[in-house]
């Protein structure tokens, strides 16, 4: 087995006991890079010289014979919306083409500690807008499996980074499924934790309360591990619970769903659904049954008929309030103009791509005070609904299984210019964000024509532990997910 197709927990033993350097490992996962970037394009920056110092430092504090932290040598890569001290953080668009943040995201610190290794910043779709990463300044993104396919989005580029291989782990941020719909496209495993759980600081905000910052991996014991380095209390992010974490490695231990109740939403039977999604699914629900869980019916009739609505009413609002900020005097681009409006609207002309304007005029438009009762103001009533019907839903299941997606991934460029459809592809993962729940997305077979089919378990708020649970049994028969070989043979 060549080093980059080793997981994160294998990498770290290796280098504990000797078998090989951290600096071997990350040269081998960038050779990888290297190889399938001309296809994939998941990156937008590579940090070779920085993680090569890294990997040397763990190298040397394994020479002196000092105690080495959970992560020690392994490579990883991040979304390009969260800030790296020093580092371009563009989040995929021209306002921030030249930016480069004065601290780190608290994530990347909590992965620093833990000894991991920073390899590059990742593609997306500008400011995290979009279900393909099709829309950066920087061009689409490929399926690693399917190199004329999309890998879904915003967090394409980390889920492409992972499942071809060259790292065991990234990290995405999930608004309304990005991290769950790219992972299920690119078959790998996809984390959204419950909201608060990982500090958001130093995350460039789309929607305040629904952003998320989460784990890609190959193994649920990868997920575990990384887990329990980003999720820690930070003072400096008011909405970051200072509830005590468990050790999630724990949670990897068990031998059935004995006891477990696994819901199955009615109002989604009807629903048009790829059939090898669906059968995707069924087989899944079997899989659940046969660990000796109880499948248990459901309705959740509020989330399904108006969860997308809600959610690309509030989601967009927040939007258009957030990326105020981009206004040509404090961060990023700034246009020459006359006046300070002029100066105002060149730069947000110039700086921002389609899909941000799009989403910035109907945020504004359902925030105008002539529409803010019949928009705004219902939607936030529409989420509270869906809020309780996950409560009462809780209260006879302990977890809800669903496809993360109605189809596999689509060809590029098929929903580029039908925004309504490419906004239907996160019918079912969008309700887990208003509610603030945690989400799984794990790998669940391949289409007759090898894309990658995904399956999403929700869980109740805070209980990780019990996703990470149920996918570690689904993995033990099913096995972790292999790596794409990205059009290179």
């Amino acid at each position: 087995m060549k080093l980059y197709e080793l997981s994160a927990a294998q990498i770290t033993r290796g280098i504990h006991e000797g078998k090989f350097s951290a600096s071997e490992v990350f040269l081998s996962c960038l050779a990888r890079a290297e190889v399938l970037e001309p296809q994939i394009s998941a990156m937008l920056t590579i940090t070779e010289e920085s993680g090569m110092a890294q990997a040397k430092a763990v190298d040397e504090a394994v020479a002196s014979g000092k105690k080495l932290p959970p992560l020690a040598g392994v490579p990883f890569v991040v979304k390009d919306n969260m800030c790296t001290k020093g580092i371009p953080t563009t989040c995929a668009s021209k306002m921030l083409m030249q930016w480069k943040p004065p601290y780190n995201a608290t994530v990347i610190e909590l992965l620093a500690e833990a000894g991991a290794v920073l390899m590059g910043k990742t593609n997306l779709d500008e400011f995290a807008m979009g279900g393909t990463t099709e829309h950066s300044v920087y061009g689409a993104t490929s399926n690693p499996w399917k190199l004329d396919c999309v890998p879904g989005g915003s967090s394409g580029g980390s889920a492409a980074s992972v499942s071809a291989g060259y790292v065991p782990f990234s990290l995405g941020s999930d608004t309304g499924g990005s991290i769950r719909q790219p992972a299920a496209f690119c078959g790998i495993y996809g984390f959204k934790p419950t909201y608060g759980l990982v500090s958001r600081r130093g995350l460039a905000a789309f929607a305040s309360s629904l952003d998320q910052i989460g784990p890609f991996a190959r193994t649920v014991e990868d997920l575990a591990l990384v887990l329990n380095a980003i999720s820690q209390k930070d003072e400096l992010d008011s909405t970051c619970s200072c509830r005590p974490r468990p050790d999630y490695t724990k949670a990897l231990n068990a031998e059935s769903l004995k006891g477990r109740r696994v819901g199955v939403i009615k109002e989604i039977q009807e629903y048009a659904i790829d059939p090898e999604v669906r059968k995707a699914f069924d087989q899944t629900l079997k899989f659940c049954e046969r660990q000796g869980a109880e499948i248990v019916e459901i309705t959740l009739p509020t989330m399904v008929e108006y969860g997308l609505p809600c959610y690309y009413i509030l989601a967009l609002a927040e939007a258009s309030s957030n990326l105020a900020r981009f206004d040509g005097v404090r961060y990023g681009l700034s246009t020459d103009a006359e006046s300070l409006l002029d100066l105002y609207t060149k730069t947000r002309a110039q700086g921002f791509g389609l899909e941000v304007k799009r989403r910035i005029l109907v945020g504004t438009y359902v925030l105008s005070s002539g529409y803010y009762d019949a928009y705004y103001l219902v939607a936030q009533k529409a989420r509270q609904l869906i809020k309780q019907e996950f409560v009462k839903a809780f209260g006879s299941v302990d977890t809800i299984l669903l496809p993360t997606a109605p189809s596999p991934a689509f060809k590029k460029g098929e929903l580029i210019n039908d925004p309504i459809q490419m906004y239907m592809a996160d019918i079912f993962t969008l309700p887990v964000n208003l509610a603030g729940l945690p989400a799984l997305s794990l790998n669940a077979g391949f289409s007759a024509d090898g894309r990658p089919l995904g399956v999403q378990f929700i869980g109740q708020w805070w209980d990780e532990e019990g996703l990470l649970s149920t996918a570690s049994l689904h993995e033990k028969t099913f096995g972790c997910a292999p790596i794409a070989q990205g059009g290179v043979r």
